[in-house]
C-alpha cells in the first residue's frame, strides 16, 4: 500500500530482527555501538560488498555477502515489542522503530540523536522515485563531516553532492563535484551528540544535507542511489569513535615501506620527452647535486607511448632503451619507481583484439566490447570482475613491470566513466550492470596490482600501491591522493580541507600534488607556502603537468634553495615520527593527520590548523601576502612549544606567530610529550 507500509515480524534472534511488508524486507542487526539496517526487495539480487572487512585481512575475490555478520561485534539488547513499535538500547541510545513505514529514532539524555524523516523515509514502493532513498531528520545548525574528497568547507551542511567518481583534472577544490572518490559515509553532529552513516553501495547517487526543502516534510537530509537494495550502518559515539569504528569495519590500512614517507618526484614532462631515459636519470643526479634525498619517482604513462597513444604495459624503448637499466640506476641511488598503469585499452593497443576475443572487457548483451573516449582515442575498460581478466592483469604487472624492476604501482585513470546502463560486467559469474559498481573496478584493479607485486617479490615484501579512484576499503590495497589539482593559493587551502575530509572518512596516507598539477607554475610565494604545508602531509610529492613551462621540482627557483633545503631537512627530521605514528595509528584505526576538533571538540572545524600525529600541531599559511599566522592552541592540560623549542605555552592560548614564506613553518609540539 502506497505511503502506508505495515511491517510484521518474520524472524527474531538475540542479535537481529527481520520484518516484512508489501514485497520488502527490513532487517536489523544489533552490534556494539552500531546498528545495521537492510532494505531488501523481493526478487532483486543483493550485490556483494568489497568494502566491509571487519578484522582486516582480505575478502574473497568475489566479495562478501552484505548481510554477513562474520567479524562484527554483535550485541543482544533487551527488546520490547508490540503491534506498533520495537524498542531496544544500543551504544548509550534508546531506539524506537515504528512498524508503520519502519521509522527509526534514537534518543539519549540530551534529546533526539538520530531519526528517520516523519511520513516516509524509505523508498518502499516507488513513492520516492527510482532506486533507493533514505531521508533523515535534519536539525538546524548541525555539522556534517566526511564523504571522502569532497570540495569546499570541512563542514558541508546545507550543500548537495553527487555520489560518483570522475576524472576531474584541473578541478576547483572549493566547488568542483564530483571528484575522484566515492565514499558514502558521513558523520552528523547535533545538539544530542554524533552519529555516522555508511551506505554500502557503489552505485551513482546524490547526498543532500539541506539544499532541498519540501513543504510537506520536516527539514531533512537525504541519500539516493541507483541500487534497488540498501544496506547501511548507523554508528554511535564521539566523532573520533565513529571514524575509528568505520575504519575498523572496512579493515583498516595496509602496511607501507619506509621510503614512501620521503619526498617523491613526479612529472609527465620527463616520460613524455623523446629522451625520457636521460631526463629521468638527470632527475636522480639533480637530487644528489642539490642534497635532496628522494625515496622514489612516480613514472608517468609516457613510457607506454606507442604511435602517439598510451598503451598500458607497452615499453617505448626509443624513450627508455633499457627499462631494467633505468630501474637499477634509480635503485642504486636509493630510489624506487612507482609505475603508472591505466585500466583502459585503446583500440590501437596491440593486445586489444585478443582481449576482446577472450571477453575481458566490459561489454554489451551481445558480448561486444563497450568502447569509451579515453586519452585521445576510443578504448575498452578491463573487467576486473572477470577472473580471466584479473589474472591477465596480474601477469602483466609481474612480467612487464615487477620483472623489470618496477615493483610499486600507480593505478591511474580508474574512475570508469561508464554511464550507459546497458554496459555489463561479468560480476564473477553473476552478470551485472557495470554502472551499478563503477568505482568497485578501481579497488579490484589496485588489489590485483598489489597481489601481483607481492607474489612476484615473495611473501614479506611491502609494496607501495597508489590508486586515484577509491571506495571505502581501498586502504587495504592502496594509498591515494587528491587527484589532478590546480595551482592556486585558494586551491591550496581547499586541498587541505579535502585532506581533512579524507581523514574523517577512514583514510590515513594521502596528500595533494604539491605546487599544483594543472595551471601555471607556482610563483615563489605559493611554491614555498605549499612546501611548508606539504612537509607535514603523509604523501610528500611534487607533481605537475605544465606544457611549455618547467615542471615543479625542488630546484624550480635556484635562489630559494636555502629555504627548500630547510624544509626538506625538516621532513627528514619528521620521518621517524611519521613512520612510527602511521604504524601506531593504523593499528588504532585512526587517521595520521586530522582536524584539531577530533581531539578538542570545541575547536573551529574550518581552522587551517591540524594535527600531524598526536604530537605535532601544524599551523600553515594559506593566504597570499601573509607574514604571520593566528593560532589558537587546543584546550587541554598540555603545554606547547613552538617548533619544539622555547617557553612552554598553556593550552587554549591565542597567539600570532610571524612566518614568512622563507621561514620554517609554524608548528607546535607538547612541552612534555613525545618528540617529533
Amino acid at each position: 500500500m502506497k505511503f502506508d507500509h505495515r511491517f510484521r515480524l518474520v524472524e527474531a534472534a538475540p542479535s537481529h530482527r527481520v520484518y516484512a511488508a508489501d514485497g520488502v524486507t527490513m532487517r536489523l542487526d544489533f552490534c556494539e555501538s552500531m546498528l545495521r539496517a537492510a532494505l531488501l526487495r523481493e526478487g532483486t539480487r543483493l550485490l556483494p560488498t568489497w568494502s566491509v572487512c571487519p578484522g582486516g585481512g582480505e575478502l574473497p575475490l568475489e566479495g562478501r555477502d552484505k548481510l554477513s555478520t562474520e567479524g562484527l561485534s554483535l550485541a543482544s539488547p533487551a527488546v520490547e515489542e508490540d503491534e506498533n513499535e520495537l524498542r531496544f538500547s544500543l551504544g548509550g541510545a534508546d531506539f524506537t522503530v515504528e512498524k508503520k513505514n519502519f521509522r527509526i529514532t534514537a534518543r539519549n539524555e540530551k534529546g533526539v540523536l538520530y531519526a528517520d524523516r516523519g511520513g516516509l523515509a524509505y523508498n518502499f514502493d516507488g513513492e520516492l522515485g527510482e532506486g533507493s532513498a533514505h531521508y533523515t531528520r535534519r536539525e538546524e545548525g548541525e555539522r556534517i563531516f566526511g564523504l571522502g574528497d569532497k570540495g569546499g568547507a570541512v563542514n558541508p551542511a546545507g550543500r548537495s553532492f553527487a555520489l560518483a567518481a570522475c576524472d576531474a583534472m584541473g578541478f576547483r577544490a572549493e566547488s568542483s563535484d564530483p571528484l575522484y572518490k566515492q565514499i558514502p559515509f558521513y558523520i552528523c553532529e547535533n545538539t544530542a551528540g554524533s552519529y555516522g552513516l555508511y551506505y554500502d553501495t557503489y552505485s551513482n547517487g546524490r547526498v543532500d544535507f539541506g539544499a532541498e526543502h519540501d513543504n510537506y516534510f520536516e527539514p531533512f537530509s537525504s541519500v539516493r542511489f541507483e541500487e534497488e537494495n540498501m544496506v547501511f550502518y548507523l554508528f554511535l559515539g564521539t566523532a573520533l569513535e565513529i571514524v575509528k569504528g568505520f575504519t575498523a569495519l572496512c579493515g583498516g590500512a595496509a602496511e607501507l615501506p619506509p621510503w614512501a614517507f620521503r619526498y617523491c618526484g613526479s612529472t609527465m614532462e620527463y616520460t613524455d620527452a623523446p629522451d625520457a631515459d636521460a631526463r629521468l636519470r638527470a632527475f636522480a643526479d639533480k637530487c644528489a647535486e642539490n642534497g635532496i634525498r628522494a625515496g622514489g619517482f612516480y613514472l608517468s604513462s609516457g613510457y607506454t607511448q606507442l604511435g602517439g597513444q598510451r598503451c598500458v604495459f607497452h615499453w617505448n624503448t626509443d624513450r627508455i632503451p633499457s627499462p631494467e637499466g633505468l630501474s637499477d640506476y634509480f635503485r642504486s641511488r636509493g630510489m624506487e619507481f612507482v609505475a603508472n598503469v591505466k585500466p583502459a585499452f585503446l583500440t590501437e593497443h596491440p593486445l586489444y583484439d585478443s582481449l576482446a576475443d577472450r571477453g575481458f572487457f566490459l561489454h554489451y548483451a551481445d558480448g561486444s566490447p563497450a568502447r569509451f573516449p579515453f586519452w585521445g582515442g576510443m578504448a575498452s575498460y578491463l573487467d576486473f570482475t572477470n577472473r580471466g581478466a584479473y589474472t591477465f592483469w596480474k601477469r602483466c604487472v609481474k612480467e612487464k613491470l615487477v620483472g623489470r624492476g618496477y615493483r610499486h604501482i600507480w593505478n591511474d585513470n580508474n574512475e570508469y566513466d561508464v554511464l550507459d546502463a546497458s554496459v555489463l560486467a561479468d560480476g564473477f559469474g553473476h552478470e551485472t550492470s557495470a554502472r551499478l559498481i563503477r568505482p568497485l573496478f578501481s579497488y579490484l584493479m589496485a588489489r590485483a596490482s598489489r597481489e601481483a607485486c607481492v607474489e612476484a617479490m615473495g611473501e614479506g615484501f611491502v609494496p607501495f600501491n597508489v590508486s586515484r579512484c577509491a571506495i571505502a576499503g581501498t586502504q587495504r590495497a592502496a594509498t591515494t591522493w587528491t587527484g589532478d589539482n590546480r595551482t592556486d593559493f585558494r586551491d591550496l587551502r581547499y586541498n587541505h580541507f579535502q585532506a581533512m575530509t579524507m581523514a574523517l572518512s577512514g583514510f590515513s596516507f594521502f596528500g595533494a600534488d604539491i605546487g599544483g598539477f594543472a595551471g601555471p607554475r607556482p610563483d615563489r610565494e605559493l611554491f614555498l607556502r605549499w612546501l611548508q604545508y606539504g612537509v607535514f602531509t603523509p604523501r610528500f610529492v611534487l607533481h605537475s603537468w605544465k606544457p611549455g613551462e618547467e615542471s615543479t621540482m625542488p630546484w624550480l627557483y635556484g635562489d630559494l634553495m636555502e629555504s627548500v633545503h630547510r624544509l626538506f631537512a625538516l621532513r627528514e627530521r619528521l620521518l621517524p615520527y611519521l613512520q612510527r605514528e602511521y604504524e601506531r595509528k593504523r593499528k588504532l584505526f585512526e587517521p595520521l593527520i586530522f582536524p584539531v576538533f577530533l581531539s578538542d571538540p570545541g575547536y573551529d572545524c574550518e581552522s587551517d590548523c591540524f594535527f600531524c600525529g598526536d604530537s605535532v600541531l601544524v599551523c600553515p599559511v594559506f593566504d597570499r601576502g601573509a607574514e604571520s599566522v593566528a593560532v589558537t592552541l587546543p584546550r587541554s592540560e598540555k603545554r606547547w612549544r613552538l617548533r619544539g623549542e622555547g617557553e612552554a605555552i598553556p593550552g587554549g592560548a591565542v597567539l600570532t606567530v610571524p612566518c614568512l614564506p622563507t621561514d620554517e613553518p609554524v608548528w607546535f609540539s607538547p612541552a612534555d610529550g613525545q618528540d617529533a
